[in-house]
């Protein structure tokens, strides 16, 4: 199989349903948004040896947007011919994760951190911040047409997930994290 078609070579690409869009169109930005978000996922995980438990995780969610992926390439009024079809509670999947990892921490969020660390958690640092692009960019294309809220709601949890997950590595290998400053909320409450 050719990897080339020379079918966008005017500037055009193919989605879902066999309908050509500009390929700076806002559906395609979100893809390739997400397309980035997953890629980041896959260096994380070369990065994590294979028995780590965050393998399986990553993985997941890395199959999981390529659903996501599906799902945003079909315009909502075909949407029901698209037989990839989301967990319906994967966003509860990020929640449980994210709960899970915080109560295995030592020490609990105080401050705004500076995003690095280790190379993992800096890595997981660079993926919260594609997510939130992703996230903006869903938002822009459900001003056109319409994105499933699960879609939204992932995302959204994602990159809580991928915070979570920068925190708890730094805690699992003993780093201190690099504070900024503390939260405004909880100096008011001492």
């Amino acid at each position: 199989m050719r990897i080339y078609t020379k079918g966008g070579d005017k500037g055009t690409t193919g989605i879902f349903g066999g309908s050509r869009v500009d390929k700076d169109d806002i559906r395609i930005e979100t893809n390739g948004t997400l397309d980035e978000l997953n890629a980041t996922l896959g260096v994380i995980r070369a990065l994590l040896d294979e028995k780590d438990e965050r393998q399986e995780i990553l993985a997941y969610i890395q199959r999981t947007l390529m659903i996501v992926m599906s799902q945003v390439a079909t315009p909502s009024n075909i949407r029901e011919q698209n037989q990839n079809i989301l967990p319906e509670d994967i966003d509860r999947y990020c929640e449980q994760q994210i709960d899970r990892m915080n109560s295995e921490m030592q020490h609990p969020s105080t401050h705004f951190i500076l995003p690095g660390g280790t190379l993992i958690s800096a890595q997981c640092h660079v993926a919260r911040t594609i997510a939130r692009r992703a996230e903006r960019r869903l938002c822009t294309l459900n001003k056109t047409d319409e994105v499933p809220l699960l879609i939204l709601r992932f995302v959204n949890r994602l990159s809580d997930l991928l915070f979570t997950m920068a925190r708890w590595e730094m805690d699992q290998q003993g780093a201190e994290e690099e504070r900024w400053k503390a939260f405004l909320y909880k100096k008011k409450n001492q």
